[in-house]
């Protein structure tokens, strides 16, 4: 046999065994072949969260600190993202399967370490200009926006995301973090079809409701904490309730985030609770006010 069609045939050979193995569910490794014929239904995606964040710097400090030996991203998207073919081009820096060191020290719901369970999303913006006399937020760009709807949508779609499942990082983290800020056009995504927002006119029952007779502070940390906030109920004004309520504001009442509770604030909480998690309100500490003397009025909040 001639020594070309000698190495044909040892090439067809080969490409059948190899074949023959995909097909069969037989996949040839280092030393040995692993049998996947038989599955087994008892898993889950690793991918439960998306975790927006923003750069606090400009694209080219922001890559090279991402890519170095500390902190990375699942995802990068530019202030100007490239495009190719008429879409939006992101940066992919870490596979979606593995972990990306992003959230660190971070809880939501029932879950901490959101390392483990998310994907990052890192967007170029400088955040704030730190400015003592009036604080200024870069605003993101039209053709940003457009890319992270695109980006988050199309995981939303793929890993079967619920909407509360988006969050910000100062959601997960809020006394270590702001981002992605006020700026951020979360009511944008939701139009989209991206996360959750609240009913307007169930923010307005819920506020006409609490002007005349405000839930207690304690109640507010249960409802935040019932959403998804790692929120202990202590009925204090302490330091960690301030920045979940910062956060929270920043998130679904952009124009006020002083992290300070007030009846805007908690009828967000009841109306985000109605719409993606009334199972919370069937609990009687949340549902039942005790009206101090002097409600009515809607002069405050109840301590």
């Amino acid at each position: 046999m001639p020594a070309r069609t000698w190495q044909l045939a040892v090439f067809a050979a080969l490409f059948t065994v190899i074949a023959g193995c995909a097909s069969s569910g037989l996949a040839q490794r280092d030393g040995y072949v692993a049998d996947r014929r038989q599955q087994s239904s008892a898993f889950n995606e690793r991918v439960r969260y998306v975790v927006l964040h923003y750069t606090d710097s400009g694209a080219p400090r922001a890559l090279k600190t991402l890519m170095g030996p500390e902190v990375s991203a699942h995802y990068v998207v530019a202030r100007t993202p490239e495009e190719r073919g008429g879409e939006p081009v992101v940066w992919q820096l870490v596979d979606e399967q593995k972990r990306a060191w992003h959230a660190g020290v971070s809880a939501w719901e029932d879950r901490t370490q959101l390392n483990d369970s998310s994907i990052g999303i890192e967007i170029v913006n400088r955040g704030p200009n730190h400015d003592a006399a009036v604080q200024h937020w870069e605003p993101y760009s039209e053709a940003q926006i457009a890319a992270v709807i695109a980006l988050v949508g199309d995981i939303v779609r793929r890993y079967r995301l619920p909407p509360t499942a988006i969050v910000g990082h100062a959601d997960i983290a809020p006394e270590r973090k702001i981002d992605p800020g006020p700026a951020f056009p979360w009511q944008r995504l939701y139009a989209a079809g991206i996360g959750a927002w609240p009913d307007a006119d169930s923010v307005a029952r819920y506020r006409q409701r609490f002007e005349r007779c405000p839930p207690t502070l304690a109640q507010l940390q249960r409802a935040l904490a019932a959403y998804g906030y790692a929120l202990p109920v202590s009925g204090e004004r302490d330091v960690r309730t301030q920045a979940v309520l910062r956060a929270f504001q920043m998130h679904f009442r952009a124009s006020d985030y002083r992290g300070e509770p007030d009846i805007e604030s908690a009828a967000i909480a009841w109306a985000l609770l109605a719409k993606y998690r009334p199972e919370a309100l069937q609990d009687a500490r949340l549902t039942t006010l005790t009206c101090p003397p002097g409600s009515g009025s809607g002069r405050g909040f109840a301590p």
